[in-house]
């Protein structure tokens, strides 16, 4: 089986479509690691799509933030008021569906996939600080996160050596290729789709394949004007939009 890993699309409608083109005909099953909406202008048609393509979808911090469920009062001033944008624009029907999304972990196919980590749905897993205690305690071999908007991830060795996935600066499309051995666990973050911070600004996503044990991650160029013009007719934050340009 051959899954789409979609992460923090941030109601960036013009980063999904691109990246699900350049995903179509890869993949058998799509799932979602959290944030749909916030800090983009197209909430609803996100949440739309998300909702009609993905087998499973998990929520993150700002899914939590938009719908009510948290009050966003560890945002910065910038993620609060493209909140509340967010919280006003969202049909009352998208708001009950973010209500409702589960927490996480999910599990499926013997992996586990989460919004920030296994143990704190709101945590980062930035570096070993953070990864290693992962990667020596889940029973499964594999973990999907997101949260950090950098595409990549963690791994241990066979002998028990501490690795990051670095993805190398290459051409759009294919950027990397992973093979997932037994005797080594790890910690997979396919990327942001909508609000990258790598300082690489294509939109990132990644390819699970379960039969084959591979891992492959992808970067693919999109209309960002288009995007930060519907940003700035909303009137969000300057920065905000700004930011899609600089991948950070």
């Amino acid at each position: 089986m051959r899954y789409l890993l979609l992460s923090d699309v941030h109601s960036n409608l013009e980063a999904l479509y691109t990246c699900l083109e350049l995903a179509a005909g890869r993949y058998d099953k799509a799932v979602c690691l959290g944030d749909l909406v916030g800090y983009g202008p197209n909430p609803n048609e996100v949440v739309e799509k998300i909702r009609n393509l993905c087998k499973v979808v998990i929520r993150g911090n700002h899914d939590k933030a938009c719908c009510g469920i948290d009050d966003a009062k560890d945002f910065n001033p910038y993620a609060r008021m493209a909140t509340e944008w967010t919280r006003q624009t969202l049909t009352p029907a998208h708001v009950e569906y973010l209500r409702a999304l589960p927490m996480g972990p999910a599990v499926m196919d013997g992996f586990i996939f989460v919004h920030g980590s296994p143990q704190d749905e709101d945590a980062y897993i930035l570096g070993p600080a953070q990864a290693l205690p992962l990667l020596r305690g889940p029973e499964t071999q594999l973990v999907c996160f997101g949260h950090s908007h950098l595409q990549g991830g963690f791994m241990t060795t066979d002998t028990g050596r501490f690795q990051s996935i670095r993805i190398p600066a290459t051409p759009d499309g294919l950027t990397l290729k992973i093979m997932l051995e037994d005797s080594c666990r790890y910690l997979i973050n396919p990327g942001s789709v909508g609000q990258p911070r790598d300082h690489d600004w294509r939109a990132g996503f990644a390819i699970l394949d379960t039969d084959s044990k591979e891992v492959e991650y992808y970067r693919t160029p999109y209309d960002v004007a288009k995007t930060q013009q519907k940003m700035e007719k909303a009137m969000l934050p300057v920065p905000l939009y700004r930011r899609l340009e600089l991948g950070r």
